[in-house]
């Protein structure tokens, strides 16, 4: 099984690199690719918003997850021409799909749709009856699934590989070989996955929940309903006073924070070494108690519907509709009681805590309160859930290394205890390019200091402008910030400005479609691009003989799962700045100064502005995980070469 960092590169590996190694071996071999369910349209669901369900109970509420977001009251009150507008993209595409213009997956689409569009028809495990549902035999799931039988080689990505543990839907990982490609991200995809949140003050969805389950369950007959309309009843008010409570403890600042730069997200309340106040733990208590019940009782009532679809298959439909409407809101259940369990756990002195913090956002004119939690260490994360399962292992990225080093990389992925005891082991492989002969590094100092934002960008901005006039063929400048990108594009001069395509303007495939016909025609091109664009793009010889990195890009400052683990290394000793921030901005460097040579054949310049890379000693840390280029230092004026 190889596991990759994106749904792009899987299909590279099955389109282009899969196929080529299998052409110069003398045994041929199987392989598939796996891609999560969610990408895959439910037929049945699409039946329902195009309104083409062949039957349906009247007392049930058919359309009561028509949109996902049903529980937004802003949202609620779409304008009717958008809901048209929803109805008539739906029914086109149920229509490609009837027809076969359309397979059921959402990366074959011209233009897929927005993410809250495509969930109301994407395929999801808990409202899935499998074999059951009446659409079965034509669902492109486990149509796609079928590839997977008989495959020697499965290629998947990290979300779905630590999203599948433990529940079947993969190969189990004692009874294969595991290669993880672009591993330099397994720890960050390991933290999101297990992070989770709850919305503290919209909760009208648990009463469509219990009424649905109710309904269901007195149907069947299950017992254990009776309990329900109480969990429900009491669930609601424990969140009604963990919000009042919040904003009690949190409001003022929570309300501030909201006030400031258009853009920077939601307001944030960290708590402190993930310290729950004491008036919280009774409420959020009380939250956790409830939805295990509840959550109990529904997956009685699931089995329940499974063993009636078993017995009734001429219920099909009816029934199938049944465990969608549960299961389409069963999972915010689910992620309730994880939220309310991990904002439980103690701050026990001995134990690495839990990052905890709550955010207040407008959706519309409705403020929306929510509680978030998330482990701090993903190496402990996946020392639990993935090294201790699996056969055998082999990790491979360019960026492995941080400043010349595993060490970093062995303590995030939970693998530098193995490594000790002797049971991983770790190989630097040589580039088969001469980085000394094909690329030059030039280090462009600024008098303005970096940590001055307003005078640095403005200085930097200069300087950019100035070089991006050599530009022959292609470029591609990368900036930390969206500010930095804005005001570049307000310096560029009347020359310069038709040759820059900037990457918030235009879609990534038709920006790199038109940047690679401008350098074909001989029309120099310059891509601006955000921190994305400095991993994963391919453009080898002419199409980027200039890197141009304005800013090193350390971490934005304010992440919370970054500040509750910067604050716990601080209370043990250890200096966050060291062991953390500096090995994460190497990786992240290194793939940024990795656009420039792609090929033996390519000659490329890279330039960084900021002039902490050669002055300071964590900058020299940050050189040696560079390719060894040769260094030219530019100092206001004057050139020297520095080896």
């Amino acid at each position: 099984m190889i596991s990759t960092a994106t749904v792009a590169l899987q299909e590279q590996l099955v389109d282009k690199d899969l196929p080529a190694l299998a052409a110069l071996l003398p045994q041929p071999f199987r392989f598939a690719l796996a891609k999560g369910r969610g990408r895959y349209v439910c037929q049945l669901k699409l039946s329902r918003l195009t309104g083409m369900a062949e039957e349906a109970e009247d007392d049930d509420d058919l359309e009561g997850d028509l949109f996902a977001e049903e529980e937004s009251a802003a949202r609620a009150a779409r304008p009717q021409h958008e809901v048209a507008a929803r109805l008539q993209f739906y029914t086109g595409i149920a229509q490609a799909l009837a027809r076969g213009a359309w397979d059921g997956d959402r990366d074959t689409l011209d233009n897929p749709p927005a993410p809250e569009v495509w969930s109301s028809m994407a395929a999801d495990a808990a409202s899935c009856t499998g074999k059951h549902c009446p659409s079965f035999n034509g669902c492109t799931y486990y149509e796609r699934r079928k590839t997977l039988v008989g495959a020697q080689v499965i290629v998947v990505n990290h979300d779905l590989l630590l999203s599948s543990l433990g529940n079947r839907l993969l190969p189990e990982l004692d009874n294969c070989l595991l290669v993880l490609d672009e591993a330099h991200h397994l720890p960050a995809t390991a933290l999101a996955q297990f992070a989770c949140r709850m919305d503290l003050g919209r909760h009208g969805w648990i009463e469509r929940l219990a009424q649905r389950a109710v309904r269901v369950g007195v149907r069947l007959e299950v017992t254990e309903v009776a309990d329900i309309p109480t969990h429900a009843a009491r669930m609601r008010q424990a969140l009604q006073d963990t919000e009042r409570l919040v904003m009690d403890l949190y409001g003022d600042a929570l309300r501030a924070d909201l006030g400031g730069p258009p853009g920077r997200g939601p307001a944030r309340a960290r708590l402190p070494r993930g310290a729950l106040p004491e008036a919280l733990d009774g409420p959020i208590g009380q939250i956790a108690h409830h939805a295990n019940g509840f959550l109990e009782a529904l997956r009685t009532i699931a089995k329940a519907l499974r063993a009636e679809l078993r017995d009734n298959p001429g219920q099909a439909r009816r029934l199938s509709a049944m465990y969608a409407q549960l299961g389409a809101l069963a999972p915010r259940l689910e992620q309730m009681l994880d939220t309310a369990q991990l904002m439980l756990r103690g701050a026990d002195p001995e134990a690495v805590p839990a990052a905890k913090w709550f955010t207040l956002d407008m959706e519309g004119d409705t403020p929306s309160l929510r509680a978030h939690a998330s482990p701090l260490l993903p190496g402990a994360t996946l020392r639990h859930h993935l090294w201790g399962k699996v056969r055998g292992a082999v990790l491979t990225s360019a960026t492995l290394t941080s400043c010349g080093r595993f060490d970093f990389f062995l303590r995030e992925s939970g693998l530098h205890a193995l490594y000790e005891a002797g049971a991983a082991t770790t190989l630097e492989v040589p580039s088969p390019f001469d980085y000394a002969a094909q690329g030059r590094l030039l280090a462009n100092e600024t008098r303005a200091d970096p940590r001055d934002a307003t005078a640095y960008v403005a200085e930097m901005v200069q300087a950019l402008v100035r070089d991006l006039a050599g530009v022959r063929h292609g470029a591609l400048v990368l900036f930390t910030s969206r500010e930095q990108l804005r005001l570049a594009v307000l310096a560029l001069t009347d020359a310069l400005r038709p040759r820059v395509l900037v990457q918030t303007a235009l879609p990534r495939q038709q920006l790199m479609a038109t940047h690679r016909a401008r350098v074909a025609d001989g029309v120099p091109s310059i891509i601006f691009g955000m921190q994305s664009f400095g991993e994963g793009l391919d453009l080898p010889g002419r199409l980027c003989e200039s890197v141009f990195i304005t800013k090193l890009p350390f971490a934005p400052p304010d992440d919370p799962v970054g500040e509750a683990r910067a604050e716990w290394l601080r209370s043990v000793g250890r200096d966050p700045f060291v062991e953390l921030v500096v090995p994460a901005t190497a990786i992240r460097l290194a793939q940024w100064v990795g656009r420039a040579i792609r090929t033996e054949d390519d000659r490329a310049s890279v330039h960084c502005y900021d002039r902490r890379l050669v002055r300071t000693s964590y900058g020299q840390r940050l050189l040696q995980g560079l390719p060894p280029f040769a260094l030219t230092t530019v100092r206001a004026g004057a050139l020297s070469a520095v080896s």
